[in-house]
């Protein structure tokens, strides 16, 4: 049988999966500004050079596991049903990652993960580079929206929104189980939160008004 990766590429990703999750536990336990590369490199039993070759910047070794999904919505979007609105298969992947408490939501309560999220929102540097992931993230939802026979400038539109939607959301989650709440009690408000968010996405901020919504004989609960 054929190894579809080779042994060489395996090594490769070990090695960065070994630095990576080095950098982190030490970022966990001494803050960021307290961990040098060179106290990761190190650590890691490798060069300064080797590290830099996996993850040019000292923040890249902390949001690699954004950029692992940065291409998660173009793939939902590309892997969808014929049938199925883009919209829609993004909202089931989303409600299908809250329900396996993916970490990627938010919504997992492992001291770990809430810990990492903490040290991303709380770290001026991370977060400011996170935005370059969200950027990219944006730009290949965009091109598989382009794909699907949106006009581009619409699907540029649609996909900063879902983007910026779905990272919202994340940190909200992260918020409420930062502060104590478990996972499953805050289950129930981020399926909620999920379906107003992509019902706004869906009809517009018109479907939110006030006076809409407080319409004499206007059930709220159905929107």
């Amino acid at each position: 049988m054929t190894d579809p990766m080779g042994l060489r590429e395996r090594k490769k990703v070990r090695l960065r999966e070994t630095i990576a999750a080095t950098a982190i536990r030490m970022f966990l336990e001494s803050g960021f500004d307290g961990v040098s590369i060179t106290d990761i490199a190190r650590a890691a039993e490798v060069s300064r050079r080797t590290l830099f070759s996996y993850f040019p910047t000292k923040e890249d070794l902390v949001l690699q596991r954004f950029a692992d999904h940065e291409d998660e919505a173009a793939r939902t979007v590309r892997g969808r049903r014929p049938d199925q609105p883009p919209l829609d298969a993004l909202r089931a992947a989303l409600l299908e990652a809250l329900r396996q408490r993916d970490p990627a939501t938010g919504l997992n309560d492992d001291p770990e993960i809430i810990a990492f999220l903490r040290l991303v929102t709380d770290t001026e540097s991370l977060a400011a580079r996170l935005m370059r992931y969200t950027a990219r993230g944006v730009d290949l939802l965009s091109d598989a929206l382009c794909e699907s026979g949106f006009e581009p400038l619409t699907a540029r539109l649609v996909a900063a929104q879902v983007i910026a939607v779905q990272h919202e959301l994340t940190f909200t989650n992260h918020a409420y189980l930062a502060e104590g709440q478990s996972a499953a009690d805050r289950y129930p408000a981020a399926v909620r939160a999920t379906e107003h968010a992509f019902d706004l996405l869906r009809d517009g901020l018109n479907s939110a008004s006030p006076d809409r919504n407080h319409r004499p004989g206007k059930d709220i609960r159905r929107m």
